[in-house]
C-alpha cells in the first residue's frame, strides 16, 4: 500500500496528535464509521479489579473469631466477636468493612475463602507477576492475563478500547496486551481525545479509493470524539448522585463510574488500593490501625460504587472484583505485624451474584509453614469470570482448564 506524503498530511491536518489523524467531513466513510462505533456500545458485561498492593493480611480481614488457633497466635492483633461485623457464629468481618457488611447482608457481596496457589514463593514481585500473568513461575510470559482477554474481545477494526487502567501507579502487567493499546488514565481529562476539537468542516469528501491505513485512522478519530461526546453526555445527565469518598481509590472507582454510564465499550477496568512499590498492605509492623485504615478506604469506596451502580440501573452489568499478592502468617511477629503468607479471602461485589461465603475458610491447625493453606486456585476465580460473566474462552487466555465456581445469579 503506497501513501504519498501529500495525502497523508492532507488528511491528517487538524488533529494535535497520531491518535486524531483524519480530518472530520460529512463523508460517507465517517458516517459509516459512526454509526459503526455507536453498534458497538452494546451494554455488555463489565469487569473492575481492585488490587490490594503489599498482601492483604485475610485473617483479620474475614476473621475466623470462634477459632482458638487464631485467638491464641494474634496476641495484638485479635479482633474479638464483639468488634467484628457478624457474618455467623465462626466469622465476622473487619470493624472497618461497615459498608461491604451492608453490601454481605444484601446479597450484593460474595466472599471466595482460602484462595492462593501451591507454588507461590511469597516475594511480592514474584507473586504479583504471578497473579498478573496466571503462568506462575514462567518469567518469560510477557502478557497479562487481562491483556489477553482484552486482545479477545471482537472488533475487528480496533477502534475502542476495550480496556483501561485507572491509578496513580505504573500499569501493571496484568493489562499487558501483544495486539491491543491499554489506556492509562488518572483523571477523565485524560481519555483519548479530552481536548481536541473537532475542525472546521472542509466540505471535501475524501475518495473513495482512500488508504486502507488512513481509512482507519479516520475511523479512530470518530471513534476517539463519539467516546468523549458519550462521556459528556452521561455527566450531564447524572443530577443527584452519590458522593464518593475523599480518598484514592473513592476517586478512582468515580471515574470507572463515569466511563461504565458512558458506555463507550470499556469491558475491563483496573484499579489499585495501597501505592506502588511493596504496597501498603504490606503490615510487618503496627498493622492494626494501618491495615484498619486501608480497609476502611476499600470498604467505603466500593460501596459508593456498587450504591452509584445501582442507583443508574447498571449493578447487574458490573462484577468489582479484589485480589491481593498473598495472605499473611497465623503468628503474629514482634513488632505487631505478620509476615507474607499464602491463603487470603478474595471479594466480589456487584447486582448478579450469588452472594455470600464460597469456600470453607482455611483450617488453621493445617499450615504451609505458618500459613493458611489455600484450596482454592486463583486461576479458578479468573476462568469463572471470563466463562461465566465476560463470555470469553478462559482455556485460550489462561491456557490451561480450571474448574469454575457459582459465584453469578
Amino acid at each position: 500500500m503506497t501513501i504519498h506524503r501529500r495525502s497523508f498530511l492532507k488528511a491528517t491536518a487538524g488533529y494535535p496528535a497520531l491518535l486524531c489523524l483524519a480530518p472530520y467531513a460529512p463523508s460517507v466513510l465517517v458516517r459509516t464509521a459512526l454509526a459503526s462505533v455507536e453498534r458497538s456500545s452494546d451494554r455488555s458485561t463489565v469487569l473492575v479489579i481492585v488490587q490490594l498492593t503489599g498482601g492483604n493480611d485475610g485473617l483479620n480481614t474475614v476473621v475466623p473469631v470462634s477459632d482458638d488457633q487464631y485467638g491464641r497466635n494474634r496476641h495484638t492483633l485479635r479482633l474479638t466477636a464483639r468488634e467484628v461485623l457478624k457474618i455467623d457464629d465462626d466469622l465476622g468481618f473487619h470493624p472497618a468493612l461497615t459498608g461491604m457488611s451492608r453490601l454481605y447482608n444484601e446479597g450484593r457481596l460474595s466472599v471466595v475463602q482460602g484462595v492462593g496457589y501451591e507454588a507461590n514463593n511469597r516475594d511480592h514481585d514474584a507473586a504479583m507477576r504471578d497473579w498478573y500473568t496466571a503462568c506462575p513461575g514462567d518469567a518469560t510470559c510477557d502478557t497479562g492475563w487481562l491483556g489477553r482477554a482484552i486482545d479477545a474481545v471482537d472488533d475487528s477494526q480496533r477502534i475502542r478500547n476495550p480496556g483501561v487502567f485507572v491509578g496513580p501507579i505504573s500499569q501493571p502487567l496484568a493489562m499487558t496486551a501483544r495486539r491491543s493499546i491499554v489506556p492509562h488514565i488518572r483523571s477523565l481529562n485524560q481519555w483519548p481525545l479530552a481536548a481536541a476539537k473537532l475542525p472546521v468542516e472542509s466540505g471535501e469528501a475524501p475518495s473513495a479509493e482512500e488508504p486502507l491505513l488512513l481509512q482507519h485512522l479516520r475511523r479512530t478519530a470518530v471513534a476517539a470524539h463519539w467516546s468523549r461526546r458519550q462521556i459528556e453526555q452521561a455527566l450531564r445527565a447524572v443530577g443527584d448522585r452519590r458522593l464518593y469518598p475523599n480518598s484514592p481509590l473513592g476517586g478512582q472507582l468515580k471515574i470507572l463510574s463515569d466511563l461504565i454510564r458512558a458506555d463507550v465499550g470499556v469491558k475491563i477496568f483496573f484499579t489499585e488500593l495501597g501505592g506502588g512499590g511493596i504496597g501498603g498492605f504490606d503490615n510487618h509492623a503496627n498493622q492494626r490501625d494501618n491495615h484498619a485504615a486501608l480497609l476502611r478506604q476499600l470498604s467505603e469506596a466500593v460501596t459508593a460504587f456498587v450504591d452509584d451502580l445501582d442507583d443508574a440501573g447498571l449493578a447487574d452489568r458490573v462484577v468489582l472484583m479484589t485480589f491481593s499478592e498473598f495472605g499473611r502468617t497465623l503468628q503474629e511477629n514482634g513488632r505487631r505485624g505478620t509476615d507474607h503468607g499464602n491463603a487470603a479471602p478474595i471479594f466480589l461485589a456487584g447486582g448478579r451474584l450469588q452472594g455470600g461465603l464460597h469456600g470453607a475458610h482455611p483450617d488453621l491447625t493445617d499450615l504451609e509453614g505458618d500459613s493458611p493453606k489455600p484450596h482454592t486456585d486463583f486461576r479458578q476465580l479468573y476462568a469463572t469470570v471470563l466463562d461465566q460473566w465476560l463470555g470469553f474462552d478462559s482455556h485460550r487466555i489462561l491456557h490451561d482448564n480450571f474448574s469454575t465456581l457459582n459465584l453469578f445469579a
